[in-house]
């Protein structure tokens, strides 16, 4: 019972390591995409979230989302966006 009690504790992974781990499943992730430079549009964002339409737009314009602008276009890289979710979810 005592081993259980060691593997569930949250300090068991000190930060260099979670960072470390954090990474090497970015590269996981990357990896299996085919193209992660293709673009996602609000509408893209909007569906996968399923939020709103105007919500995806405000989405866009914070400072924590990795949006960027192509001419009048919102768009973010899938690399981008699957990061943001993934650190907004809590990661690892």
């Amino acid at each position: 019972m005592e081993n259980i009690n060691k593997i569930t504790n949250t300090e068991l992974i000190d930060t260099k390591e979670r960072e470390e781990l954090r990474g090497q499943i970015v590269m996981s992730y990357l990896t299996k995409i085919k193209n992660p430079f293709v673009t996602l549009s609000v509408l893209d964002v909007s569906k996968d979230l399923h939020i709103g339409i105007n919500q995806a737009y405000d989405l866009f314009k914070q400072n924590d989302f990795p949006a960027i602008n192509i001419g009048k276009r919102k768009v973010i890289t899938l690399a981008s966006y699957l990061l943001w979710k993934m650190n907004k979810k809590g990661g690892v």
